[in-house]
């Protein structure tokens, strides 16, 4: 049995929260467009079971269309309500083809609460107190990536007084640290957030979540490296593996993908993640970086991964990315690319050895007026990677 599969254009976010509502209640599955053109290859219809289908392309610019049925996505959305303050009201900062703005639509219908929805274009941090201060409940969350994160913690520290602000304080409702205090939870993902980022928003008394998940877990199902709801975490050869019931059904239209992400264990279904990563005795999950990241160079192993997060926590890289280059010499080499004015060097080199060893240390900085992004919004890292090979120094 299959339902009609509606396209719908995503800027237009009420339309999308209005196609969701309909289509967790058995009605045609949306699939949300960055715009109103639809593709020739979309299909009309999909499996009953599927609600939702989310367009992505990870970090690697290899388009997928992920398959979502509505019990993983009120399977999410009961997780994410059990392991925060329960149901609440939700501002949705992030755009509406996105997973986690597609998790703040279902998370509001489910809860029976309205949304506030910020829209679409450039963020600012004074609308997004704007909007904040609208809503009405007494629960309040909001979603969001580090990049907005950093940009709200930059408004919040200029505002008056901000050095005198104490954590757990009454919020004040002008300001956009009184805004982020409000929050019940600030959940922050999509891509590692740096831990300086971290710490700025908790010395400011904001309540951060960071959150791991994917697509096609439908988003978020580990908070601050914990598992939520049914949600299991296990680690086969250095790669995390996912299961649980907000898992996807397919790819549409791409079995041999599909039959590569998932994989039956103990009568359970489990999504290869493709990252690589650590549980603690204590069953924390740690996220070290993507298992295709790695470079040999001069021999040795080098994680990408983990040589951005370490560049990420100097100031003002907190939105670096770190990609692959040839070296004539080396292999390969780590090269940082940024739109901020270049780091010292030396610096940054000591840092990243400190932490990762000698063959970590980037080769250079490669400065750039802005960063090519994926309809994902994440950056693209092969058009990096293009950018950067041209760019070595004679």
């Amino acid at each position: 049995m299959t339902r009609s599969l509606r396209p719908i254009d995503a800027r237009d976010q009420g339309a999308v929260l209005e196609a969701l509502r309909v289509a967790l209640a058995g009605g045609p599955a949306v699939a949300p467009r960055t715009d109103d053109r639809v593709p020739d290859d979309l299909p009309a219809t999909v499996p009953v079971a599927v609600a939702l289908v989310v367009e992505t392309s990870g970090s690697t610019g290899h388009a997928k269309r992920v398959a979502l049925s509505a019990d993983a996505l009120l399977a999410g959305a009961a997780a994410a309500d059990q392991a925060l303050s329960g149901p609440g009201q939700w501002l949705l900062a992030l755009p509406a083809h996105y997973i986690a703005g597609l998790n703040v639509l279902v998370r509001s219908i489910t809860a029976g609460t309205e949304p506030v929805l910020l829209g679409p274009g450039g963020f600012d941090p004074r609308a997004f107190a704007r909007a904040a201060r609208r809503l009405d409940h007494p629960v309040r969350y909001v979603s969001l990536v580090p990049a907005q994160l950093a940009a709200l913690l930059d408004a919040a520290e200029s505002e008056p007084g901000s050095e005198a602000a104490e954590a757990g304080s009454a919020p004040d409702d002008a300001g956009v640290a009184g805004a982020l205090r409000g929050f019940a939870a600030v959940l922050v993902g999509g891509q590692a957030t740096p831990a300086s980022l971290i710490a700025r928003a908790r010395l400011l008394g904001v309540p951060i979540v960071r959150t791991y998940g994917a697509s096609e877990t439908s988003g978020g199902c580990v908070y601050d490296g914990v598992p939520v709801g049914r949600t299991r975490v296990e680690i086969v050869d250095g790669q995390i593996e996912l299961s649980g019931p907000s898992l996807f059904d397919e790819y549409l239209a791409d079995p041999e993908r599909t039959e590569a992400a998932l994989t039956t264990r103990d009568g359970l279904r489990w999504y290869r993640t493709g990252d690589h990563g650590t549980v603690s005795d204590e069953g924390v999950l740690t996220v070290t970086g993507r298992l295709d990241d790695v470079i040999v160079s001069g021999g040795e192993k080098v994680s990408l991964g983990v040589v951005e997060r370490v560049v990420r926590e100097r100031p003002g890289l907190d939105a670096a990315v770190v990609v692959r280059s040839p070296h004539p010499r080396w292999g390969e080499v780590p090269v940082v690319v940024t739109t901020g004015a270049a780091p010292d060097l030396l610096e940054l080199r000591r840092a990243v050895v400190e932490r990762a060893g000698r063959a970590a240390a980037p080769d250079r900085v490669v400065v750039l007026a802005a960063l090519p992004l994926l309809s994902s919004g994440k950056p693209d890292r092969r058009a990096l990677e293009r950018a950067v090979g041209g760019d070595r120094p004679n």
